[in-house]
């Protein structure tokens, strides 16, 4: 097998895992055009600069150094949720891993590394054994419901408007003066999670009966 071939082939397995990773695994749940753009792009361009580099100890630092340096200065100026900062360091670290041992034809070293790597993104993401909970914030006006005497009544007027399974409330602070509340309500994410619309949990929920 020529040198090409054998280059070609090489990266034509990490785009395969990577695909694998960001399309079946990543994509059902997140589908923003800029963070799969930027997954196939960083493993792409790691993988090919560390092809490049003829030792082990200087593609792994090469490797990491790159992280870094995307980390300072594209990624501090705009806020990327923890998952994707996950899948983000996962699919920059696997050319590394992927360049160093195909470059040695450790082949079954590979196919551990990356089959592993795949079973466990894939088990957390389907959620297996666990029961997750989104929290939302509210700011709510009926404040004569947060009194402890009237939780029930609290409780079924935040599911009636909200359409949520909400499973608890947290009460956080109290606005006397416009009498209103900043409540925490936790709900079970499983049954929505293949509904078209989606509350970002990035957001405050403001509820008022007062006519506009």
């Amino acid at each position: 097998m020529s040198p090409f071939v054998e280059q070609l082939a090489r990266f034509a397995l990490n785009l395969v895992i990577t695909v694998v990773i960001v399309r079946f695994i990543y994509y059902p749940k997140q589908r923003d055009k800029n963070y799969i753009f930027t997954l196939f792009a960083l493993n792409t361009v790691i993988y090919l600069v560390i092809g490049l580099m003829q030792t082990s100890e200087i593609s792994v630092g090469v490797g990491f150094g790159l992280f870094a340096i995307f980390s300072i200065l594209r990624y501090r100026t705009d806020t990327i949720p923890i998952r994707e900062m996950t899948y983000l360091f996962v699919l920059i670290a696997l050319p590394v891993i992927n360049s160093i041992l195909l470059s040695e034809q450790a082949y079954s070293q590979f196919i551990i590394a990356n089959l592993g790597t795949i079973s466990v993104l894939f088990v957390l993401e389907s959620g297996w054994g666990f029961t997750y909970e989104v929290r939302k914030a509210i700011t709510y006006e009926r404040i004569e419901l947060i009194r402890p005497e009237n939780w029930g009544d609290l409780m079924n007027d935040l599911k009636a408007r909200t359409g949520l399974p909400i499973t608890r409330i947290e009460i956080g602070r109290l606005n006397f003066l416009r009498d209103s509340a900043e409540i925490h309500i936790y709900y079970n994410a499983k049954p929505l999670e293949n509904q078209y619309i989606r509350f970002s949990t990035s957001h405050t929920l403001s509820i008022s009966t007062d006519d506009e």
